[in-house]
């Protein structure tokens, strides 16, 4: 079984080879990497291509002309992915909020989903007590009021940005229907994933702040994503709803 982890980057030259590193020492068979730099100013693309010289066949290098999204860079990678036979795709953030040591968990329980969430907002997941009260509101009322209120979803962690899927998971979602091109794009793919029936589990993870670097969620992009839940309702007002299976791994 092949499983391709899809790591989008922008500005994480100090980050990059330590995360690779600790994801390839798992030592789990069939296991790849792809990273998708969208022209990183501090060095990350080359990074990545000296990676890929270390790690021949293991590590893979997408490189895009300018700072271009994360949505487009997850849907190219998964795109990538699916052209190269992964049967799992995982995709994660390169800063080390989502821990690699939890990549076994999350494909020991894909066996039985088509998606798994690595959530803080089911029981057991926490987030890192560095987070200021501001930071954690916003987070909590998006999660927890905002997507559920607006598009009736029901997972708990809405905007995960820690997930593995099957790659039939994928193609019944079809990524050419997924146009959100910021953070919001982990809504509208939680919101398809919920309307076309895949089954799901949110499985909790310690979220840790980022360890070296800056965030990318300002205030401002914050306040896109909640806008443009509006439009993710309107665009997919026509996908047939299912059944929705959603449990919750404590």
């Amino acid at each position: 079984m092949k499983t391709v982890v899809v790591i989008p980057t922008y500005n994480e030259a100090d980050n990059l080879p330590e995360i690779t590193t600790e994801i390839l020492a798992l030592g789990i068979e069939g296991l790849e990497i792809l990273v998708v730099d969208d022209a990183s100013p501090d060095g990350t693309g080359q990074i990545a291509n000296d990676l890929v010289q270390r790690y021949p066949g293991k590590l893979h290098a997408m490189h895009r002309e300018g700072k271009l999204g994360l949505g487009t860079a997850y849907v190219q990678g998964f795109t990538w992915a699916l052209e190269h036979d992964a049967d799992f795709i995982i995709q994660m953030d390169a800063d080390f909020s989502h821990s690699p040591s939890y990549i076994p968990k999350l494909l020991e329980n894909i066996k039985d989903y088509d998606v798994v969430v690595g959530s803080r907002y089911v029981r057991g997941g926490q987030l890192d007590e560095r987070w200021g009260l501001g930071r954690w509101f916003l987070s909590w009322w998006a999660n927890s009021i905002w997507t559920h209120l607006i598009l009736g979803v029901h997972t708990k962690d809405a905007t995960a940005g820690f997930k593995c899927w099957r790659r039939s998971a994928l193609e019944q979602i079809g990524l050419d229907r997924i146009q959100s091109n910021g953070y919001v794009f982990q809504v509208e793919m939680a919101y398809v994933s919920e309307k076309i029936g895949l089954h799901i589990l949110e499985t909790p993870i310690y979220f840790e702040d980022r360890r070296i670097g800056q965030s990318k969620m300002t205030v401002p992009v914050k306040f896109e994503a909640a806008v443009r839940v509006f439009e993710i309702r309107w665009r997919h007002r026509r996908v047939q709803p299912a059944s929705r299976a959603i449990e919750a791994n404590a």
